[in-house]
């Protein structure tokens, strides 16, 4: 393994990061002309000038939300207006805003504004509406980010694996409940195994949905990098590839959560790289009284040179 830390001479400038929020700005614009219609990904990601995997995770990062939500949300907007209008049949409105039935529509429609359609067309109740975004530069980023490139060769993961759901807000239970059941002698076993970088005990999320929609699921693996016999463990064979490092300390587990951030929100935005598929791997060392965190996450990505 070879690597290379510091800060590299190749990050963007204001230039480029104005480039970059323009082409977003652009595929926004794609996508509110095309609410009525289908809207492929991979338009979005060519205005944008960058790969569909990383427009879908720079667009999360930074709006808060899935693609696929913020498309459910100005659909369902602009089909509250119609309802209100009432120039429309509800079933003209339904297939506008990409629904095969008035029912699933409905089912949306009344997910979102609280009440059905029909409702909302006799009575005029108040609904809600999802702004429309708009990507724009602000300062932020005042105190640099430490982080290294790696160069890495395949590995493997030992450990033990299991599908959960995503989860946006507030505790993972099915992640905390299996990770308790696993058992202390067990991880100690699993510890010991651990004769590669990342070091440790690790958390390895891999199989995720291009559009990390609630409630979809990822392979989550607790274990270590090893090549050890896998014996009765579960095993993660990952490729040769490039990696960026960041680390971060403080309170947990807001350390981690701001970290996660940062990288997406901050980070990318200014360095000329994209993530890519692959595992994202998590590092977490807690202090005697878990009230404290020293974290190092492990993203794949590729070069992108500057525009």
């Amino acid at each position: 393994m070879s690597g290379e830390g510091g800060w590299p001479d190749a990050t963007f400038g204001a230039e480029e990061e104005g480039a970059m929020l323009a082409g977003l700005n652009e595929s926004i614009e794609h996508i509110e002309a095309h609410l009525d219609a289908a809207i492929d990904v991979a338009d979005l990601a060519r205005i944008a000038l960058t790969s569909e995997y990383h427009y879908r995770r720079m667009f999360s990062a930074l709006a808060g939300m899935p693609l696929s939500e913020y498309v459910r949300r100005r659909r369902l907007t602009i089909a509250g207006a119609e309802v209100i209008a009432g120039r429309r049949t509800l079933l003209e409105i339904a297939l506008g805003a990409g629904y095969r039935s008035g029912e699933a529509f409905a089912r949306a429609f009344r997910a979102f504004h609280g009440l059905g359609p029909d409702e909302a067309r006799r009575s005029g109740a108040p609904l809600q509406s999802q702004p429309r975004i708009a990507f724009r530069l602000t300062v932020e980023g005042s105190q640099p980010m430490e982080y290294r490139i790696v160069q890495k060769d395949a590995f493997r993961i030992l450990g033990r694996t299991v599908r959960v759901p995503i989860v946006h807000q507030g505790m993972n239970e099915a992640l905390v409940s299996f990770i308790r059941g696993i058992g202390r002698e067990e991880i100690a076993r699993i510890a010991a195994l651990s004769d590669g970088e990342p070091s440790g005990v690790l958390g390895v999320s891999a199989n995720l949905s291009p559009g990390r929609e609630e409630g979809s699921e990822f392979d989550y693996t607790h274990g270590v990098v090893s090549s050890q016999p896998a014996g009765d463990l579960d095993t993660l064979e990952v490729p040769a590839g490039t990696w960026a490092v960041f680390g971060s300390s403080g309170p947990f587990p807001l350390a981690i959560q701001y970290l996660w951030r940062d990288v997406f929100t901050q980070w990318f935005p200014s360095n000329p790289y994209a993530s890519c598929p692959g595992p994202e791997i998590l590092r977490t060392v807690l202090s005697e009284d878990s009230a404290q965190a020293d974290c190092e996450l492990w993203i794949p990505v590729e070069h992108v040179p500057p525009r």
